[in-house]
């Protein structure tokens, strides 16, 4: 098996072709591999096959260059996971309406593996979850095929690390990002590490799966942790009447001990909601509470609600309620620049002013449909789509609301026609008119 990774004849199977799994599987690809590509979306997979892309930081060029050069192919079809050597698990690891974690696409993936494994091969989680998973839900999967892992079969995490939207920005992607890896045994880890240097010569090895698993987490509380820090301070400032983005603006001119974290109108995407909770539920099995967490928890999810409150403030002092206000929500993905919008603050924002009686739209350049609806609101989910930002537009709503600070949208056009606006992000911050009043910043004095 080794020498098969080595000289790259190796044939790598990719279960799961999102955000994750299709960066990795193209990488390997390019680096000599043959990959196949596994997933239960047809949609995917046949887009896959066209040549097309879905992928904002995946070009289309790429997909159509190594399938006609028979380096990747997609299928539907799982039985293709026993002509492969390498198989890596890339799959959603969301929470339930309770914020419990969600592992059945893992278990899935892991049950549709054990039919079809064979000696030899080297199985890889790749995605997010709780310290244990590895060996305490996907091993036992596993070895109900006859195979004893680390003995006729192997098995090692290593967690993902992808930052959308950074390919063009901070040059971040799969190939030159750091990979941590664990393995069941030494073996595992081996044979585990030989694969991935194809992709980075950057693997730090640790003592288990379960530490890499933790490693994650760290790095993902780590941030929400500091995103609530700062939400929380700029909830104070609004009250002090000091503007929290000139603060940080100074506090990171020390080089050394400031990282800058920004506030805003809560925290999305497929991570920093989500993990910490997976933290947490798991800590409940050691009577442990994580305190701290769930506080960074509970301020990261008052953004939203705060924001609808400074809305209607402001509706106020323009002498207008909430109810059949006219408000347009300017970016929906969960960070800027990116076209995912997955568990984005976006979608309680709109349900609260919903819920209030407003008129919502949005726009968004990355993101031409959303649907908000959530099952905690006894609301159908309802899909919107992005309007066109015009003079006229802007001049038709009675607030327009900034969410997310797309780099492509023109904020000079919004302050000149828009009559009031509420700013989560700093967009408007070198725009500010005359008029100074039409516009309120989260965490800046009013």
């Amino acid at each position: 098996m080794q020498s098969k990774i080595e000289n790259k004849s190796a044939r790598v199977a990719v279960i799961g072709l999102g955000y994750v799994g299709l960066p990795l599987a193209l990488e390997f690809a390019r680096t000599g591999f043959t990959v196949i590509g596994v997933d239960i979306d047809a949609r995917k997979v046949n887009a896959l096959r066209a040549g097309t892309s879905y992928i904002q930081d995946v070009p289309s060029a790429d997909v159509a260059r190594l399938g006609q050069e028979k380096k990747f192919s997609a299928t539907e079809n799982f039985d293709a996971l026993r002509d492969a050597d390498v198989m890596f698990i890339c799959v959603p690891t969301p929470f339930d309406r309770m914020k419990a974690p969600d592992l059945s696409a893992v278990i899935a993936a892991t049950q549709s593996i054990a039919p079809r494994l064979r000696a030899g091969q080297l199985i890889i989680l790749q995605s997010t979850t709780f310290p244990g998973t590895t060996e305490e839900v996907c091993l036992p999967i596993l070895e109900k095929s006859g195979l004893r892992a680390g003995k006729e079969f192997h098995l090692a995490f290593s967690p993902e690390r992808i930052d959308p939207g950074a390919t063009s920005s901070a040059g971040w992607s799969v190939k030159n990002t750091p990979k941590v890896l664990g393995g069941l045994t030494p073996r595992c880890t081996e044979l585990a590490k030989a694969l991935l240097i194809h992709l980075t010569p950057q693997v730090h090895i640790v003592s288990s799966p379960r530490v890499a698993e933790m490693s994650k987490l760290l790095e993902n509380i780590f941030r929400a942790v500091n995103i609530a820090l700062v939400n929380e301070l700029a909830l104070l400032m609004e009250r002090m009447h000091i503007d929290i983005w000139e603060v940080i603006d100074a506090a990171k001119t020390k080089p050394y001990g400031f990282m800058p974290f920004y506030p805003g109108a809560g925290v999305g995407g497929h991570c920093i909601p989500v993990d910490p909770y997976y933290l947490s539920w798991k800590a409940r099995e050691h009577d442990f509470v994580t305190r701290f967490i769930e506080l960074a928890a509970e301020i990261n999810e008052g953004m939203p609600y705060h924001l609808v409150k400074l809305v209607s403030d402001a509706l106020n002092r323009a002498g207008k309620a909430v109810q059949k206000s006219r408000v347009l929500i300017v970016g929906v993905a969960f960070k800027r620049d990116v076209d995912d919008a997955r568990n984005s603050p976006a979608e309680r924002v709109i349900e609260l002013l919903l819920a209030r009686g407003a008129t919502v739209d949005y726009h968004d350049p990355y993101v031409p449909q959303f649907a908000v609806g959530a099952n905690v609101f006894q609301r159908a989910r309802t899909l919107f789509e992005s309007r066109a930002l015009t003079a006229e537009n802007l001049r038709a709503m009675d607030v327009v609301v900034i969410v997310t600070g797309h780099r492509a949208v023109d904020y000079q056009l919004i302050v000149e026609n828009a009559r009031l606006i509420v700013d989560a992000v700093n967009a408007t911050a070198e725009l500010t008119p005359a008029d100074a009043q039409r516009i309120v910043r989260v965490g800046a004095p009013m």
